[in-house]
């Protein structure tokens, strides 16, 4: 008998099997689990080379899956000034950072602010067009909201963008002006974009040093596999992955973000021989995806009755229900998953209407067609997700960030904001995701979300819908091996199965479900090698 490379006593081993076994020990050869089990069964794995390391009672899982994420913005995001600083905490505070930013930013450039939220600010709101004025007239400045769907400029941006008091609203976005009609600076969804694109560009080297960066900071939170909802080009992630540059596992989404994308320009991508699933255990193409709706948080999610916050919103819709059905329609004939951000219930049914007739024209078994976020999800919704076997993606991190904002904004509704508890109860398959850089990609953190579901200030928010930490942790591991189609290869414990593994600082089932945010991740593995190990 051959020994095992690498062995594991002595944990407490969560398998996420289907039976959700609890072992004690694991073997590992090469890049494939061999043995799980006691350590009376795995001792007999250890030979003179194999590299013993002493659980102590600690949590061995298999590697956390992030269903939803940006791996680029993730660092990307952070090539400016960091609003989301603690140090942070009123409009003034922002100001003078951007202020300094501005003075060591050469004139003409771009200054950049990343991850604003006015909830955390004293004064509860966004800055205002003449705030930014104030600091320069020679540089745009550029604040991009926490949600990422809402851009803050000054009237350079708006010269340089040509935007002027007459210039309409594009489909899909809105231009922000007050009362007067007179431009406020606030840009929303598809009315971002052009700026995004002309102001936030950056170099090759740039983007591919960004994604080996965030790479390196998710291994070093369990994270083994992401699904990547798009942000740069696909060719260049395949080719980071390919290189060693991001070393995680990757299911790339074919994302078209901005409505101003030709139809065409995503079907060279669909027809260029790749399809979803294409590719190997380290790179996949996964869906094509677009957007229907806007943020959550903003809000400018698409509703079916208007914010309790403005009974004269109720969100902004990107696509037709003929173009939705039109667009994804066509990536589902060839063979793709298909899937759409859609936060809003209004959003959600149009989606759920789109997978309805593609599947009556071109019917299809174990198609995973998902729906990332999948944020109001009333009864009904889930009822029609079950019965088309839709693979929901919700955020449930978002609560610890945005949780006061959905109480102002969806009052009750909040009951089925990212309805975990439903999703199970109804024998819905739901895939965790970050969607980072919005909020953290630490898997502990979304797992705590989901178990808690507290809000800042530590309300709870749709207590009805709270889990436990085992059906947690699956969101995270088995069930984002599911919505990738990799459930026999990843995202349990059982032998035959790929390495991925973490080990964290304590045995997790055991802590309060309160501390849940304090437990670190000790030991990344990753296709049977060791990836990160905590000094």
């Amino acid at each position: 008998m051959y020994h095992a490379d690498l062995v594991f006593l002595n944990g407490q081993v969560i398998t996420v099997s289907k039976q959700n076994e609890v072992a004690e020990a694991v073997a590992v050869k090469e890049n494939r689990i061999v043995a799980v089990g006691s350590n009376q069964q795995v001792n007999k794995w250890i030979g003179d080379s194999t590299q013993v390391i002493d659980l102590r009672g600690r949590s061995l899982l298999p590697g956390f899956i992030d269903s939803h994420t940006h791996l680029e913005y993730t660092s990307t995001w952070n090539n400016g000034v960091d609003l989301k600083e603690k140090s942070i905490t009123s409009i003034h505070d922002a100001l003078q950072a951007l202020r300094q930013e501005a003075q060591n930013t050469p004139e003409g450039q771009c200054v950049r602010g990343f991850g604003y939220n006015e909830r955390q600010i004293a004064e509860q709101r966004l800055p205002t067009k003449s705030e930014l004025d104030q600091i320069t007239s020679e540089h745009p400045i550029v604040i991009l909201r926490a949600c990422g769907h809402i851009a803050i400029v000054n009237s350079k941006t708006l010269e340089i963008m040509g935007i002027q008091e007459t210039t309409p609203d594009p489909e899909g976005g809105k231009i922000g002006r007050n009362e007067k009609g007179e431009l406020t600076g606030v840009l929303y969804e598809t009315a971002r974009e052009p700026v995004m694109g002309k102001l936030f560009k950056y170099t090759l080297e740039e983007t591919r040093k960004a994604m080996s960066h965030a790479s390196e900071q998710m291994l070093a939170t369990g994270i083994t596999s992401i699904h990547d909802a798009g942000g740069t080009n696909i060719m260049v992630l395949k080719e980071a992955v390919s290189s060693g540059e991001v070393k995680l596992r990757v299911y790339a989404m074919i994302a078209k973000f901005d409505k101003s994308e030709t139809h065409e320009e995503m079907l060279e991508v669909i027809e260029s021989g790749n399809i979803t699933g294409s590719g190997d255990d380290r790179f996949r193409f996964g869906p094509v995806k677009v957007f229907t709706d806007g943020s959550s948080s903003g809000p400018t999610a698409a509703m079916r009755e208007p914010y309790n916050s403005n009974p004269n919103e109720s969100g902004i819709l990107y696509y037709s229900q003929e173009e939705l059905n039109r667009i994804l329609g066509e990536a589902h004939e060839k063979g793709f998953q298909i899937t759409a951000h859609a936060q809003g219930d209004r959003a959600i049914e149009m989606m759920l209407n789109c997978f309805e007739e593609a599947l009556k024209k071109h019917p299809r078994t174990n198609h995973r067609h998902r729906i990332e976020h999948a944020g109001i999800t009333m009864p009904d919704l889930i009822e029609r997700m079950k019965q088309l076997e839709v693979v929901p993606i919700p955020n449930p991190a978002f609560f610890l960030e945005y949780g006061d904002a959905y109480l102002n904004h969806y009052g009750d509704r909040v009951n089925y904001q990212y309805p975990a508890r439903d999703f199970i109860d109804s024998g819905v398959v739901a895939a965790g995701g970050s969607d980072s850089p919005v909020t953290s990609y630490n898997p502990l953190l979304g797992i705590y979300g989901a178990v808690s579901r507290l809000s800042p200030s530590g309300q709870v928010v749709g207590a009805n819908q709270r889990i436990n930490v085992m059906e947690a942790i699956r969101l995270f591991t088995w069930n984002g091996a599911y919505a990738s189609f990799e459930e026999d290869i990843k995202g349990s414990i059982e032998t035959g199965k790929l390495a991925d593994l973490v080990v964290l600082s304590e045995p997790i089932l055991d802590v309060q479900p309160e501390r849940i945010q304090d437990v670190k991740v000790e030991l990344t593995v990753l296709d049977g090698e060791i990836v990160y190990k905590k000094n």
